[in-house]
């Protein structure tokens, strides 16, 4: 049976690190803080807002919310990113999307200054991650999967990676993050051709579909790890990944669950940057 790469064990050493750091900000009387927009009554939206902010509680991070309802303009909601960028408390933004849909999304995530973007949402920001350069900070979910591997000291160098999934805010990233740690990336999506092959090279399988089940037992060989990025819902109406998972657990090497894998690394991450932020402010790092 494969090792389960459980998200308590990752987020353990992460809320260590994050500690530290708040301690050292708090010696010098700053006290980071992050703000949290949300624009309607979407329950997901709700759900992650509550795990950010207990997290912050936990970890002596201070937490705004800026509730705003779902017929907001796109100018309410460029002065309250403008009133953040300009204060100097407010270390770092999560703004909780999608939008509603008669904003311009592109407007807004690009009006936040990138060192308080602690999830990725500027194109500034999204330049540092394909560029190496210290912008902003990568997405969230990105970074929890690179936390994951690195807790479980996997070592990336020479491995062949794929990736299940292109978008901007888990596959792309999450790629260029496998590169700067050397390892050889390939990124499969609706278009491949024979799948299942492709991911059956690979040493480390990051999968970001989106669709449960996508990779199977038919994708998989011994020796491999598999990140499962997908939050699903089954038929029963329980959490399931994108990864059959009981089918890979007795395939692969080692492999995270859902729920308790990558999402439950992600909300410590996004307090994470916050945090780092405050640090990079104060001139401390």
């Amino acid at each position: 049976m494969a090792k389960r790469l459980l998200g308590k064990e990752v987020n353990q050493a992460l809320n260590k690190r994050i500690t530290e750091n708040v301690n050292l900000l708090q010696n010098q009387g700053i006290t980071p803080k992050l703000a949290i927009i949300r624009v309607g009554e979407n329950p997901g939206d709700i759900s992650y807002e509550k795990g950010a902010t207990k997290r912050c509680q936990t970890l002596g991070v201070a937490c705004e919310k800026i509730l705003l309802s779902s017929d907001s303009t796109q100018e309410e909601l460029l002065k309250v990113i403008d009133r953040l960028n300009k204060d100097d408390e407010i270390h770092g933004v999560l703004l909780l999307r999608p939008l509603p849909k008669h904003l311009n999304q592109e407007q807004i995530e690009n009006a936040l200054v990138p060192e308080k973007d602690v999830d990725c949402m500027t194109d500034s920001s999204m330049t540092g991650v394909f560029t190496g350069k210290s912008i902003g900070f990568p997405p969230c979910t990105a970074q929890a999967c690179m936390e994951i591997l690195d807790h479980y000291k996997i070592d990336c160098t020479g491995k062949r990676a794929v990736i299940v999934g292109r978008s901007l805010v888990v596959g792309k990233p999450t790629a260029m993050m496998l590169l700067s740690k050397n390892a050889t990336v390939t990124i499969c999506h609706t278009k491949t051709k024979d799948m299942a092959s492709v991911i059956r090279e690979a040493d480390i399988v990051i999968v970001a579909a989106g669709r449960p089940g996508v990779v199977d037992a038919e994708c998989l060989r011994p020796g491999q790890i598999v990140i499962d990025v997908g939050i699903n819902v089954d038929q029963d109406g329980k959490l399931c990944g994108d990864v059959d998972f009981s089918q890979a657990e007795t395939i692969v090497d080692a492999i995270t669950p859902v729920p308790g894998g990558v999402g439950s690394v992600t909300t410590s991450v996004s307090v994470s940057h916050v945090v780092e932020a405050a640090v990079k402010k104060a001139g401390l790092q």
